[in-house]
C-alpha cells in the first residue's frame, strides 16, 4: 500500500508520519503543497506543524493549496485522510471535517503525553484498537480546542464519530473532551495528538500510536 505524506511549507512532522507508515508496512510517498496530483496513493496523511506559519487561521491557508484540492476530490471517491494536529485544522478548514480547532482555554502551548480513550474502532484508522482501549501519545499544540455548535455535536456523538476523547485534565478546552473526529463514513479522521511520535518505546511514552497506521492497511485488505 502506498501512502502519500503531504509537506507544507512550515510542516514538521512530516518525517515522523512517513516513518510511521514505513513502519506499519507502507511504502511512504512524498507529496508537496504545490502538487496538482496525489501520484497514485492508496491513502493520505495531512501532518502536524505549522503550515504556512498559521496566519489567518491555523490551517486555513493550506485548505487551499493545489495538493488539498486532490485530497478533497479523492475522499469523494473514498480514499482515506489522516489529518493530525495541524493536519487536523487543515481538514476542518476544507470542509472534510465538522467544526474548528480554536485556541486552547488559557491560551497557553500544551505539550505533554496525553492519555486518550478510543471511541470509536470502526474507522479506517482505528480498526486495529479496541473501543474501549486507553492510548499514550505526544500532545504538542496551541491551537488545539475542539469546537462546534450545539447539533454538531449532538450529531457527532450520536453516530459514532467522535474517535477519541481525552482522559485526565482535559488539556486544551475542548468541548466533550473531544480529541479526534471521523467522517460520516469513517475514511477521514482527524485528532489533535500525535500518533506518529508513538510508534516506538525506543522514541515516544509508548508504541500506541501505531496502530492508527497499521488499521488503514488492514481497512484496504478489507476491501480488496
Amino acid at each position: 500500500m502506498r501512502i502519500g505524506v503531504v509537506t507544507f511549507p512550515g510542516s514538521l512532522d512530516d518525517r515522523d508520519a512517513a516513518r510511521a507508515v514505513r513502519r506499519a508496512g507502507a511504502e511512504a510517498v512524498p507529496l508537496w503543497h504545490a502538487d496538482h496530483d496525489l501520484a497514485g496513493v492508496d491513502a493520505v496523511v495531512v501532518p502536524g506543524g505549522f503550515s504556512y506559519g498559521d496566519y489567518l487561521r491555523a490551517g486555513a491557508i493550506a485548505s487551499i493549496a493545489p495538493i488539498m484540492r486532490e485530497v478533497v476530490d479523492s475522499v469523494a471517491r473514498g480514499m482515506p485522510v489522516l489529518g493530525i494536529c495541524n493536519g487536523f485544522q487543515i481538514l476542518c478548514e476544507a470542509g472534510l471535517l465538522p467544526g474548528a480547532l480554536v485556541r486552547n482555554a488559557g491560551l497557553h502551548f500544551v505539550c505533554r503525553d496525553q492519555r486518550l480513550r478510543v471511541e470509536s474502532a470502526s474507522t479506517a484508522w482505528t480498526c486495529d484498537l479496541t473501543e474501549g482501549e486507553e492510548l499514550l501519545v505526544p500532545l504538542k499544540s496551541g491551537e488545539g480546542r475542539y469546537v462546534a455548535d450545539a447539533a454538531t455535536l449532538e450529531r457527532l456523538a450520536g453516530d459514532g464519530r467522535i474517535v477519541f476523547r481525552y482522559l485526565d485534565q482535559n488539556p486544551n478546552g475542548a468541548q466533550a473532551d473531544i480529541a479526534g473526529i471521523s467522517s460520516a463514513d469513517g475514511r477521514v479522521v482527524g485528532l489533535m495528538p500525535h500518533p506518529e511520535h508513538a510508534i516506538d518505546p525506543l522514541t515516544g511514552p509508548s508504541a500506541d500510536g501505531l496502530a492508527l497506521f497499521t488499521s488503514v492497511l488492514r481497512a484496504a485488505a478489507s476491501v480488496a
